[in-house]
């Protein structure tokens, strides 16, 4: 996997780098033309004792919310009025959605929207998040490429990026789940 993510030396940062990175990973397996996808980070020591994971794999645990509703399209404001409405229990640590959209690059005048998939994630302490894009390949270039390349993933990043969905999940892990 290649990606233009920076190396950050703040730790929650990197925590955030990884768990996307492994979200990315799970939702490629899944293949294209799939229905969000919405994570709960959990701190791994949380769940040492209940399933068989070591605690220093990884700082956060991706836990895969199945409940999310099948009417809701990706990119809608439908999808983000739902995971802002979300309460998120104080032990959930952040939150990623996967989603895939039509994207066009602004900053290329001449090329036509695309499928590509955005990743979004946030941690409630530190204010930590990051997006990335992930662009769907043309039959073109996975014949350019050569064979294996469907399993090579390109990511593009940086500030700025869908904040309308950060501002969604981070809503949901503003919000109180007693009070809901």
């Amino acid at each position: 996997m290649r990606s233009n993510m920076s190396s950050p030396t703040n730790p929650s940062q990197k925590a955030l780098n990884r768990a996307m990175r492994e979200a990315v990973e799970f939702v490629h397996g899944e293949g294209w033309d799939a229905a969000p996808t919405l994570f709960a980070l959990v701190p791994t020591a949380l769940l040492v004792d209940h399933i068989d994971i070591e605690a220093d794999s990884a700082p956060l645990t991706l836990v895969v919310q199945d409940n999310l509703p099948d009417n809701i399209e990706p990119g809608s404001e439908q999808l983000a009025e739902y995971v802002a409405r979300l309460a998120w229990p104080a032990e959930v640590a952040g939150v990623v959605l996967a989603q895939e959209i039509v994207f066009r690059d602004a900053s290329q005048p001449a090329d036509a929207p695309r499928p590509a998939r955005l990743f979004s994630g946030v941690l409630r302490e530190d204010a930590v998040e990051l997006t990335l894009l992930q662009l769907r390949p043309t039959e073109e270039e996975l014949e350019a490429a050569g064979p294996f390349s469907q399993d090579e993933i390109q990511l593009r990043g940086g500030p700025g990026v869908a904040p309308g969905v950060l501002a969604a999940l981070r809503a949901g892990l503003e919000q109180d789940p007693e009070q809901v």
